[in-house]
Parts: C-alpha cells; structure tokens; sequence
C-alpha cells in the first residue's frame, strides 16, 4: 500500500508541476534563456552583438533551453513534492502495520 501511494502521490505532483509551467514558467523560461544567451554572447565576443543570423539562431537555441530548464525543474519539483505528501499520507498506514506486528510478537 506505501508504495502506491507514494507513486500516485509522485504521478500527481509531476502533473501539477508540469501545469505550474505552463501557467507560470514559459515566460520566465524564455526571458532567462535569452537574456543568459545574450550575455554569453557578448563575454564571448567581447562587446556589443550585432543581429546577425548566427546570433539570432544561437538566441533561438538558448529560449528552447532556457524554457526546457523551466520545465524540468518544475516537473521534478513537483514529483519531489508529491512523493513527500504520499509519504506523509501513508505514514498513519506504516505507523499502524508497526503496531500490528509489535502486538502479534
């Protein structure tokens, strides 16, 4: 019983995670990406970037990364969170087969 718990309470937090996202982490995701991208950029090149195709393309790739960074840790943050609450609600169920096997012994 612990363990179906505990992974439905994972599965649960993983999807809310993932739907905290999409309500409130593609905008952050996007914003960090590219402006890291940015700023890589310029260290890199040692000033100003002009827009040209290259930089556009490399902003491009840092937005998809930055956004799947987003995604991933509020998936996982999520399932950590849930997997905690299914060992809370499972506790009382240990705690019970713990009395159980004290009094049959």
């Amino acid at each position: 019983m612990k363990n179906e718990t505990v992974k439905a309470g994972m599965k649960i937090g993983a999807t809310i995670g993932g739907l905290v996202f999409l309500v409130l982490g593609i905008v952050p995701g996007f914003y960090f990406g590219s402006y890291g991208t940015l700023i890589l950029l310029q260290k890199l090149m040692g000033g100003t970037v002009e827009p040209t195709l290259i930089v556009r393309a490399v902003i491009v790739m840092g937005i998809a990364v930055g956004i799947a960074c987003a995604a991933a840790v509020s998936i996982v943050v999520g399932g950590l969170l849930g997997t905690a609450m299914g060992y809370v609600v499972s506790a009382p169920a240990i705690m019970r087969e713990k009395k159980e096997a004290a009094v049959k012994a």
